[in-house]
């Protein structure tokens, strides 16, 4: 998700990305958004993407400034994770003469025989790796997909192989994670304020110049690039949750070449901070309830009462963990920001749920926190010995203090968290004072663009789920409303994105556009 704000503070909670469980505990897929370029075309019919070809297509820039990238011939070789090349594109757009980044690529080959051209991959985030999503990228798209598509996968600027933002080490970003905030004083905020500035610092030591160019407007340049140095006409891309930030950001920047684009789990680029923060409170809260609903039909549940009695025991730990944090077995005690994160990472899935399930009755029932830590750490993904996996975290927190940032005005700030609170009783609390996050950032923010609408793009469809915690419903019809070719697809049931992990209904309709480019009728429900 922006995401254009930054969803919480003080460490993000709300990333638009599903997280994965270990193996331990699910083997599961991340969601992914498909949005294909291409030209304009009837509302319910598709322009059909161009075929992939050995020599770039021509381009508008290929003649300019860019020509030298957009002309490139990638060099793709054997890797894990099929077929491996790195794609050259400027730091600054308005210095393209000027240093250049490499761009991560992986491919996996169509299983046809002629392929319709490349389907790019967004997993969401930001600062989500879509090389290491890949390979379940493969079993999320359906076989008929697979066939008739090079499936391409890429990190974006900043994110993980793609010149990455750097800025901590382990143990210090654990420190930042585990961190409960006193938000009740005005010392209290500005030491929050002043252990992000810290992190600043170090990314723009560690990182270097391209720090200041992470945004998510040349992020999605760096998508045509791609494109042109792929082959294809038009731009096939399947991006879930923040890809559909970059999705959108692509059809206003680039109309006609938007072919086919599919955005699942949408969260419009237009949202201001608060409303992305309140918008995510509400959709976390809306989940919480369901799942504890769900769980006391059952057996087994670790709350009881009503489900209002349910959310107050829940509330009623996370208290607990911030005045005396739970023990896990570790030499890390379970404190109440990495409760709430261990919590809200199973609300990414329905299928998570008995895992939730599981942690709540350790840390309720027995004052265990190991699996809540346990989650908490998947969420962040974090390894056992310390180490994080990605750099997802502060690419993260990177990319979004580019694309949007508020002033940290401690009068507005309580007057925000004070309505978040209200409006979601039970985690409004870890929703306010984003604020903090971005107040000492060391590079300027860059912005996103004066207008979404995408006049002259060809159908674009957008996907929404009306159960989903992340990027709630209404962003979805709020981001086909924006786009003036938007089309409204809806997935009735819980979950994060809905594409390759709800019914069939959904995989038909998607299916049918990517494949045929027929477009579902605006407001099909599924």
């Amino acid at each position: 998700m922006p995401l254009s704000a930054r969803l919480v503070a003080p460490a993000g909670v709300g990333r638009d990305r599903r997280p994965r469980l270990a193996a331990a505990l699910v083997s599961a897929a991340l969601v992914v958004v498909v949005l294909l370029a291409g030209c304009v075309a009837p509302k319910n019919q598709a322009s059909p993407p161009a075929a992939g070809t050995s020599s770039p297509a021509p381009s508008d820039e290929a003649t300019g400034d860019l020509a030298q990238f957009y002309g490139q011939q990638l060099e793709w070789t054997t890797c894990e994770e099929g077929e491996c090349a790195t794609a050259q594109v400027p730091v600054d757009y308005a210095n393209p003469a000027g240093p250049s980044i490499g761009i991560a690529l992986a491919r996996l080959r169509a299983t046809g025989g002629e392929p319709l051209g490349s389907l790019l991959v967004n997993p969401g985030g930001p600062g989500v790796s879509g090389v290491d999503f890949l390979a379940s990228a493969a079993s999320t798209v359906s076989p008929d997909v697979r066939l008739q598509y090079d499936l391409v996968a890429f990190d974006p600027r900043g994110v993980q192989r793609s010149s990455p933002v750097d800025c901590v080490d382990g143990p210090a970003l654990d420190e930042l994670l585990a961190y409960d905030p006193d938000y009740s004083t005005d010392a209290g905020i500005q030491t929050v304020i002043d252990m992000y500035g810290e992190l600043g610092a170090g990314c723009a030591e560690r990182t270097g110049d391209v720090l200041a160019h992470v945004d998510t407007v040349s992020a999605t340049r760096d998508l045509d690039i791609l494109r042109g140095a792929l082959g294809d006409e038009k731009l096939s891309y399947l991006g879930y949750s923040y890809g559909t930030v970059l999705g959108s950001t692509y059809a206003a920047l680039f109309p006609a070449k938007v072919g086919r684009l599919v955005l699942d789990g949408a969260k419009p680029p237009t949202l201001t901070t608060t409303e992305v923060s309140q918008g995510q409170a509400v959709g976390f809260e809306n989940a919480l309830r369901a799942y504890v609903t769900d769980c006391q039909a059952g057996p087994g549940c670790p709350m009881d009462g009503s489900v209002d009695d349910g959310l107050e025991q829940i509330a009623e730990l996370l208290e607990r963990a911030r005045s005396n944090p739970l023990s896990t077995g570790t030499a890390r005690d379970l404190t109440a920001s990495l409760a709430f994160y261990g919590i809200a990472m199973p609300l990414y899935s329905q299928s998570y749920w008995p895992y939730l399930t599981q942690a709540l009755t350790g840390a309720l029932d027995n004052n265990d926190g190991s699996m809540l830590l346990q989650l908490a750490d998947q969420y962040f993904h974090r390894e056992p010995d310390g180490t994080y996996s990605s750099n997802s975290m502060v690419a993260f927190f990177g990319i979004n203090c580019l694309d949007s940032r508020d002033p940290a005005d401690v009068a507005a700030m309580r007057s925000e968290a004070a309505q978040i609170e209200a409006a979601a009783p039970t985690v409004g609390v870890y929703f306010g004072y984003g604020a903090t996050v971005c107040a000492q950032w060391p590079v300027p923010e860059v912005g996103g663009l004066p207008s979404y609408t995408a006049e002259g793009a060809a159908p674009i469809l957008v996907v929404g789920t009306t159960g989903d915690p992340a990027t709630p419903y209404a962003w979805a019809e709020e981001m086909a409303d924006l786009l003036s070719s938007g089309v409204l697809l809806t997935y009735e049931g819980e979950g994060h994105t809905a594409y390759g992990s709800s019914n069939e209904c959904i995989a038909a309709a998607v299916d049918g556009y990517l494949l045929s480019g027929t477009v579902p009728a605006d407001g099909t429900r599924c």
